[in-house]
C-alpha cells in the first residue's frame, strides 16, 4: 500500500487551510523570545495593524542585542509527525489531523519512546 504524506499550512488563528502561495509565516520577538505564526494575508495585515502604534513608538534594536543564545527547535520531520499523531490519538491526547502538534504532546511522545 502506498502512503502519501501531505503538508498543509494552516492559519494558526482561524484554522484556514492555506493554498500554495497563500498567506505567510510572520516572525516576531518579544522579551528576547522569538516567535513565528502562520497567517492568512488578512490576519497578517491585522497583526501588523495591531502592532503599528507600538512599533511607531519603539526604537529599532540590532539583531545581535536581542538574541540570547540558541533556542530549541520543536519542529519534527513528516514521518515523525505522523507517528506522533497516531501515538497521541491512541493514548488519549487530542490532536487534529493537520496543523501544529502541541509541545506537550511532542514531549510526551518523546518521553514514551
Amino acid at each position: 500500500m502506498a502512503r502519501r504524506i501531505v503538508h498543509q499550512l494552516v492559519d494558526d488563528i482561524d484554522g484556514t487551510v492555506l493554498g500554495v502561495g497563500e498567506g505567510e509565516t510572520v516572525h516576531f520577538s518579544l522579551n528576547s523570545t522569538a516567535y513565528e505564526i502562520d497567517l492568512t494575508t488578512e490576519n497578517a495585515d491585522a497583526f501588523r495593524e495591531a502592532l503599528e502604534p507600538y512599533i511607531a513608538g519603539a526604537r529599532r534594536a540590532s539583531a545581535s542585542s536581542t538574541r540570547t543564545g540558541s533556542t530549541r527547535k520543536r519542529s519534527t520531520g513528516s514521518p515523525e509527525t505522523a507517528a506522533i499523531r497516531e501515538w497521541a490519538n491512541d493514548n488519549g491526547h487530542k490532536v487534529s489531523e493537520r496543523g501544529r502538534i502541541p509541545a506537550a504532546v511532542i514531549d510526551a511522545y518523546r518521553a514514551a519512546h
